[in-house]
C-alpha cells in the first residue's frame, strides 16, 4: 500500500513548478501503478498551452474557476468544482485560469517525475530523452 501526505511533499523531488503552477506527483513511473497521479496547482490570471502528444491525461477540478479551449475544434468548456476533462486524443489545448485552481490529475503513460514541457507544450515520450 501507497500512502502519501501532499502537504508533506512540497519543497521535495516530488514538487515541479514555475512561477504559475505547482504539481506535486502522488504516484510516478516507478510505483508502478501504470499511471501518475498529480495534485496541481495553477495561478488566477494564468494561460497554459499543452499538447500531451505521448501521454493520455484526466483532470478533474477541485477547485477554481476558468476554461479549456480545444484548440482544433475551437470549443471552449467552463472548468469549476466538480468538472472533469479527458484528453483523450492529445489534444492540444489552452488552459484559462480566472481563479486559482487545484486539479488532480492523472497521466498514461505514467509520467517519471523528470518531465519538463518542450515548446510545443508535450512531455517526452517514456522511452524518449526528456
Amino acid at each position: 500500500m501507497i500512502v502519501r501526505d501532499e502537504n508533506k511533499l512540497h519543497g521535495t523531488d516530488r514538487s515541479v513548478s514555475d512561477a504559475e503552477w505547482t504539481s506535486i506527483r502522488m504516484l510516478l513511473a516507478d510505483d508502478q501503478m501504470g499511471f501518475s497521479f498529480h495534485i496541481t496547482h495553477i495561478k488566477a490570471g494564468s494561460e497554459h498551452t499543452f499538447h500531451y502528444k505521448n501521454h493520455f491525461e484526466s483532470v478533474y477540478c477541485i477547485k477554481g474557476k476558468g476554461t479549456i479551449e480545444d484548440l482544433a475544434t475551437g470549443e471552449v468548456h467552463e472548468i469549476t468544482p466538480g468538472v472533469m476533462y479527458a484528453l483523450d486524443k492529445h489534444d492540444k489545448h489552452t488552459l484559462r485560469c480566472e481563479e486559482d485552481f487545484a486539479f488532480a490529475c492523472c497521466f498514461n503513460p505514467p509520467v517519471t517525475g523528470k518531465e519538463v514541457h518542450r515548446e510545443d507544450g508535450s512531455y517526452a515520450a517514456p522511452d524518449e530523452a526528456a
